[in-house]
């Protein structure tokens, strides 16, 4: 796993780095404005990819947290395989886009779809938008599916964990900007969630394993 733990996200290097140089050349040029709005970019994509610290609040082995920031929009029963439910959450650019792991394990398979990002109204979103989905297993065999899907996002999703490899609650795994996430859980999980509620990565509780 590629921890970054530095305050911005290696993810956003690149963009902070080429919005400055276009200021920069903008500058040189004596094009004021636009060197103006250059370095306003930077500032936005400095905040976008900011890379807080944060300790896990729930240490239960049975305990599973949010892996993303954003707001409970969904808490469906299905029937999906093992899965009994389905917890929809959205996310925005004011969002931390961190992905931290819900729980002490391993990642048993990841899959990522690149593709489009257009916006969630459209009919076609949960088609053709750029999507990744992680499956991860803890000690006692319990599994959580984890896909996050873009909307209109200027950034891909990022995944730097790799399939069979380690991971402890609440560590990075990826980062996604301005996505609809959704966790499926199985039959003998506990929620503890209510539509509406704001999460955080690694600090609000979703429920136990029983």
């Amino acid at each position: 796993m590629k921890n970054n733990l530095f305050i911005i996200s290696k993810n956003g290097y690149k963009y902070i780095a080429y919005a400055l140089f276009i200021g920069v050349i903008f500058g040189v040029l004596d094009l004021e404005f636009f060197s103006l709005l250059s370095f306003l970019a930077a500032l936005f994509f400095v905040y976008s990819f900011r890379n807080p610290e944060r300790e896990v609040a729930f240490l239960d082995d049975k305990a599973v947290v949010f892996p993303v920031d954003g707001i409970v929009k969904a808490i469906d029963e299905v029937k999906e395989g093992e899965y009994a439910y389905k917890i929809v959450i959205e996310s925005n650019y004011m969002n931390v886009g961190v992905l931290r792991s819900p729980l002490s394990g391993h990642l048993e398979s990841t899959k990522i779809l690149r593709g489009a990002r257009i916006s969630k109204k459209s009919k076609l979103f949960y088609d053709l938008n750029e999507n990744t989905e992680l499956i991860f297993v803890d000690g006692y065999n319990n599994r959580v599916k984890v896909v996050h899907r873009l909307k209109q996002s200027f950034a891909p999703v990022a995944v730097d964990v790799f399939n069979k490899e380690k991971v402890q609650k609440g560590t990075r795994y990826g980062y996604a900007i301005n996505s609809v996430s959704e966790l499926y859980l199985p039959e003998n999980f506990r929620l503890n969630v209510k539509l509406g509620n704001e999460t955080q990565a690694a600090n609000t509780l979703i429920g136990y394993f029983s």
